[in-house]
């Protein structure tokens, strides 16, 4: 909306509204904003956590707490990643992917960043004094204990440890050594995208595939997981 000068106490009137309404909804889910600059730019005032830009007063007070959460998780853990491996100004995430583990676990969840550089960076989103936090998962792929505690018992497939294999993922491929076999889990579902347009998020459908799971180390910062079928050669 578009306010003329005459109407900017109208507008502050809104924007006052609004704001303490998104601090309310941001209260909920567990995150704390900083001060919304409402008095000096209205609905069109920045919204930040730790100084992180979210969007605009305008755009968050349109959207549903899930949308809400989603958005503001995105930048959460892009910056988180973009800080794990100190990148360079300007360098943005591309992908945002959920990782499936065991329960229970030490994080709410744990999600894989892809920069534009291609690296995948793994982040937790954990509670730390009721406030929601992200940070690098320290992921060593010779320690089996963790790729356990992750992923459950390791199991047997088709193929084994120590394989190179092809694999598809979104329509690319990448060549890597499998370093772990997991049994089959449910079926993996694509999850909503955590923001705007361009950026996708987590992994695509596939049927119920009843054969072993594979986690492949590509040399790419996180290694790939993958069903059989997605296993091209």
């Amino acid at each position: 909306m578009t306010y003329s000068h005459r109407n900017m106490i109208v507008e502050q009137q809104e924007a006052c509204q609004k704001a303490q309404q998104i601090i309310t909804r941001c209260e909920e889910l567990s995150i704390k904003l900083d001060p919304i600059d409402w008095q000096q730019d209205g609905m069109q005032a920045v919204v930040k956590v730790n100084g992180i830009v979210i969007a605009s007063l305008m755009d968050l007070s349109q959207r549903s707490s899930e949308d809400l959460l989603r958005q503001i998780q995105a930048k959460l853990f892009e910056r988180a990643a973009l800080n794990a491996v100190s990148a360079r100004p300007g360098l943005k995430a591309l992908v945002w992917s959920p990782v499936d583990v065991v329960q229970p676990q030490p994080f709410l969840s744990l999600w894989v960043i892809t920069l534009e550089t291609d690296e995948r960076i793994p982040i937790i989103e954990s509670m730390s004094n009721g406030q929601r936090v992200y940070d690098h998962y320290q992921f060593d792929r010779e320690d089996g204990q963790q790729l356990t505690r992750l992923f459950g018992p390791a199991s047997e497939g088709g193929y084994h440890l120590g394989d190179t294999v092809t694999i598809k993922v979104r329509e690319r491929q990448y060549t890597g050594e499998i370093i772990y076999v997991i049994p089959p889990g449910k079926t993996i579902t694509s999850r909503k995208s955590l923001s705007r347009g361009y950026h996708t998020v987590a992994g695509v459908a596939y049927t119920n595939d009843k054969t072993a799971r594979y986690i492949v180390d590509c040399n790419d910062g996180f290694p790939h997981i993958v069903n059989q079928s997605q296993i091209v050669e």
